[in-house]
């Protein structure tokens, strides 16, 4: 029997789950105890596969029922997020959600609220707020190298087409959802990061590419936002899903001291050459495999706060419900034709 605290189970098991057991199990604090999918699964089969001693489930209920799981890991479709993370709190159990965390703004908040009723705690998995690059970001930012940030950019660029494991499913509008919902919600997630205060409204537009590869898609795969913060900052964010170029999260922050364009720096403060740029060392996000991802950094941290009961740093319920709020009235927008929309 392994020491490790927490034992979790894995609701769904799919590209995502594979790659969220083994950041799991890499973690100082947690083991994967228990699979449930739709389809029939070997338990002897998966504890070779995974290691450790893992239970295969054929039904939720059952899963959720059993005393010794702690923590559940949510990575089935979209569509279904709701009603298992609902279960999951009202089973008393710790909640990992993969995004987007459900396809409308009042199945996030009955999440939500199913959580905080019961006393669990949740993560988002808003993993790249754990990446090189946006750790990086941050630092600089709250290092006051760039000053009061009045403008920023946080652009997404993945092509989801049939090469990419998603697409077989993603290209419905039930679990797609938008280009924001799917996957440019990162990116407006690192905007919200790195641009402080809170949002008034936004303004959205939305198209979609004539490629062949995207024609399937049953909702506009191109999406851009313009963000208005209660201080008077302006933010944008690019949601682009049907590119055809390698994946690119770009990041653009403009300030009183100074401008971080990706990987690089100018800022007055460091008394440089005002023609040239500085180049940082950062490691950069530049995959969309899920296996890239730090979802291992963010796990210890979601285990080190349950530890102290408390809410974890960067990607907790309330830091994901913020970020939908926004989400959905750009979707609001969008459909619209640009209306702006308030965020309540």
């Amino acid at each position: 029997m392994s020491s490790k605290k927490y034992n979790v189970g894995i609701i769904g098991y799919g590209w995502a789950a594979t790659a969220h057991i083994d950041a799991i199990n890499k973690t100082a604090h947690a083991q994967v105890t228990a699979i449930y999918s739709s389809r029939p699964l070997d338990s002897a089969a998966l504890s070779a596969k995974h290691g450790g001693k893992i239970k295969a489930y054929q039904t939720v209920e059952a899963l959720l029922a059993d005393p010794d799981i702690h923590v559940v890991d949510i990575t089935s479709y979209p569509s279904q997020h709701c009603a298992q993370a609902v279960a999951a709190a009202k089973a008393k159990k710790h909640i990992i959600l993969e995004k987007p965390m459900a396809n409308s703004l009042a199945e996030v908040m009955q999440i939500f609220e199913a959580a905080e009723k019961n006393g669990v705690k949740g993560c988002v998995c808003f993993e790249l707020r754990f990446s090189g690059q946006m750790e990086s970001t941050k630092a600089i930012i709250d290092q006051g190298l760039l000053g009061e940030i009045h403008y920023g950019e946080v652009d997404y660029y993945h092509g989801i087409g049939p090469w990419y494991g998603q697409y077989r499913w993603n290209i419905g509008k039930k679990d797609g959802g938008s280009a924001l919902l799917t996957a440019g919600c990162h990116a407006l997630d690192g905007l919200l990061m790195c641009m402080p205060g809170e949002v008034d409204s936004v303004m959205s537009l939305s198209t979609k590419s004539k490629s062949e590869y995207f024609t399937p898609y049953e909702y506009d795969t191109s999406a851009v936002t313009i963000v208005k913060f209660k201080n008077g900052a302006v933010g944008k964010c690019a949601a682009i899903v049907d590119c055809i170029q390698p994946y690119y999260l770009r990041t653009h922050l403009m300030g009183s001291h100074g401008s971080l364009l990706d990987n690089k720096l100018h800022s007055d403060k460091l008394k440089s050459d005002k023609s040239k740029w500085s180049t940082l060392s950062m490691k950069m996000c530049d995959s969309g495999d899920v296996n890239d991802h730090p979802y291992q950094s963010q796990f210890e941290a979601f285990f080190e706060a349950l530890d102290k009961g408390q809410d974890m740093p960067l990607t907790s319920f309330r830091d994901g419900l913020r970020t939908f709020k926004v989400i959905f009235a750009a979707d609001q927008s969008a459909a619209s034709g640009g209306q702006p929309v308030k965020v309540v």
